[in-house]
């Protein structure tokens, strides 16, 4: 199957004219969207909710990743084959801890673009990539290091609000299974103890946990979790040392 993880939003033509690609270029090829609405150019966002997700796909999916804020300009496109699922976007620290955590990694860049749109390459570029690697074709491109992808400066752990759903929920940059189980995480100068669960706590209390994917995330038991603890995408939180 083809999934796509992109910035692009569902309102407006660009999801739908990548899907056109798709479905000319790969026939019969399920497409899933898993993300449309990554928070807008902001690629380490992406790239700590890109490892999380990925889980549960069988191997030789191949994602169409998209957050380009360089797009049309010096920044290479890639394909990642990492733990035996395929991944092609521009390298802007997309892949980073993709590559970091994977146990299996090839990485080729990909040649430079020849009469496309400069602003649509998620279309232009790399959807003929992921078409092509969707049917079974090979890669062509230049192989590079995997360390090349890898941002050697970004800490291990993002100690951020990377994405806020539908419900308020907060979901952070932060693996639940690096922090200690029973921490409390201290944002906005309150402190949030940890539950297992919405329904362990209290009706409008508030909480975080390990999520479906592994991921620390704030939550309010029926509210919303971004209105009362102040919550936006980029918002730092930290563990709560005082008093320990």
């Amino acid at each position: 199957m083809i999934v796509l993880f992109t910035d692009f939003g569902l309102d407006g033509p660009y999801v739908g004219q990548v899907r056109a690609v798709l479905q000319q270029q790969s026939p019969g090829v399920p497409v899933i969207n898993l993300f449309a609405d990554l928070p807008p150019c902001d690629v380490q966002a992406a790239a700590a909710l890109l490892p999380a997700y990925v889980a549960g796909f069988p191997p030789a999916t191949v994602f169409l990743c998209v957050v380009d804020p360089g797009v049309g300009g010096a920044r290479p496109g890639v394909v990642v084959k990492a733990d035996d699922r395929w991944y092609v976007g521009p390298n802007e620290g997309l892949f980073a801890w993709l590559v970091r955590r994977a146990g299996s990694v090839a990485c080729w860049q990909l040649p430079e673009p020849d009469a496309v749109s400069a602003s649509f390459h998620g279309r232009d570029v790399f959807a003929p990539v992921v078409a092509r690697l969707a049917r079974g074709g090979g890669v062509t491109g230049d192989p590079v290091t995997a360390e090349s992808l890898m941002q050697a400066d970004w800490p291990d752990e993002l100690f951020r609000v990377v994405y806020i759903d539908r419900f308020g929920n907060a979901i952070t940059g932060v693996r639940a299974a690096s922090i200690p189980q029973y921490a409390s995480l201290k944002v906005n100068g309150q402190v949030v103890r940890m539950a297992r669960t919405f329904s362990d706590v209290s009706p409008g209390e508030t909480f975080w946990y390990a999520n479906a994917n592994g991921l620390v995330e704030f939550a309010v038991n029926r509210g919303r979790a971004d209105a009362v603890l102040g919550l936006n995408t980029g918002t730092d939180f930290s563990l709560q040392t005082e008093g320990v």
